[in-house]
């Protein structure tokens, strides 16, 4: 029996974990839960599914569950982000699944890993904010304690599994091209929060629905598949795969590409890092190739789509730029969503935060935690002068 923490559980990611643990009751338990807002979602499951230790950084929220009494006999509801990040350590848990939005996973990952525990990642922003502190190693060594769950990461972990590192050539990290795809610069001025929102294949968050939408996404994806697989740059590449059924491939010296291909369900990813070594029976319908029909392949456009490009500039840099860059990102796309930036604004606003950060050397969490805070009074500031 794998003992498991979910932070993020009212959450896409989160939600689709509660599914994976019900169906595999027998090999799975949650020992805690920690969401944001939702509360009163989380108890729900909390009482449904015996969990005793609950945790939300809304102190709002837990202050109405508890004037509801809405709070189960035998549950603690704890409150702040220390006490989210507490979960991570629970002596009782095995695996921490981080489904956090944000830079807030970042705490938590590192507070996992220092733990000793698994962590099943999903919280992108933690290693493109603190990869140089949470990747000793390759996530396919044996020292290494983190399985990714995002699609495209937990494909390459399982393309290449059983390879020898000196022998890839180059990582492919596929992209829907979300909701815009083949939009001109003219077209998307005036594109709205509502339209970004929806995209063609999968069902997630509104931030990382409207990351996917400008590739950002894929910029935080490249700079997470360098540290997770070692990997240099220039051998981590991008093609657009419209169909999402190919999640990434990986290229190697002979030639040979191997691809993972799966339906678009996060459940199969959620569930091989939960499982892994070990393969569970599948929690979605398989991909029926009699109608998939063909699968389309282009280059990502950088061009209209900059934020791609600025995210691997920022990689590529490393230091403090990516934490610097992410902050931005984040709070360019909260303005959008609230209709106080246009749509190309979001990328502007990054680019600008990066002019006028002078990057270091990382060297701790707190480090992060400021430039963390810098970067979003620069993005703020910046967006109340446009």
């Amino acid at each position: 029996m794998k003992r498991i923490v979910i932070l993020g559980c009212t959450g896409s990611i989160g939600e689709q974990t509660l599914d994976v643990v019900r169906r595999h009751s027998d090999k799975l338990q949650i020992v805690g839960l920690a969401c944001g807002k939702r509360v009163d979602v989380m108890l729900q499951a909390a009482e449904e599914l015996g969990v005793k230790v609950c945790a939300t950084n809304s102190a709002n929220a837990a202050d109405q569950a508890k004037a509801a009494g809405s709070i189960p006999e035998g549950v603690s509801l704890e409150v702040g982000d220390d006490a989210v990040s507490a979960l991570a350590v629970l002596p009782e848990a095995d695996v921490v699944v981080n489904a956090l939005v944000g830079a807030a996973g970042l705490r938590a990952s590192y507070a996992t890993l220092q733990a000793g525990k698994v962590l099943a990642l999903a919280n992108k922003e933690s290693l493109v904010v603190g990869g140089d502190l949470l990747c000793k190693a390759s996530c396919l060594e044996p020292s290494s304690l983190i399985r990714p769950i995002d699609s495209e990461h937990g494909a390459i972990f399982q393309c290449l599994l059983g390879e020898r590192f000196e022998e890839v050539e180059a990582l492919w990290v596929t992209a829907s091209g979300g909701p815009f795809r083949g939009r001109t610069r003219d077209q998307l001025a005036s594109a709205t929060p509502e339209e970004a929102l929806a995209h063609p294949t999968w069902n997630m968050g509104p931030k990382i629905t409207i990351d996917s939408s400008t590739l950002m996404n894929k910029g935080l994806e490249v700079i997470e598949a360098h540290h997770l697989f070692a990997m240099p740059y220039d051998r981590i590449r991008v093609v657009v795969q419209p169909q999402s059924a190919i999640h990434s491939m990986v290229e190697f010296s002979d030639g040979s590409v191997k691809a993972h291909l799966g339906t678009t369900d996060m459940r199969i990813p959620i569930q091989f890092a939960l499982s892994y070594p070990d393969r569970w029976d599948a929690p979605v319908a398989p991909l029926d190739f009699t109608q998939l029909g063909s699968l389309e392949f282009a280059p990502a456009d950088t061009d209209t789509f900059r934020c791609l490009a600025l995210a691997r500039a920022a990689g590529q840099e490393g230091g403090t730029l990516p934490c610097a860059m992410n902050a931005a990102n984040e709070v360019a796309v909260a303005a959008f969503l609230d209709k106080r930036l246009s749509y190309l604004g979001i990328a502007d606003c990054v680019e600008a935060v990066m002019d006028a950060h002078h990057g270091e050397t990382v060297t701790s969490i707190e480090q992060l935690l400021e430039v963390d805070a810098w970067a979003r009074r620069e993005a703020d500031n910046w967006i109340s002068w446009t």
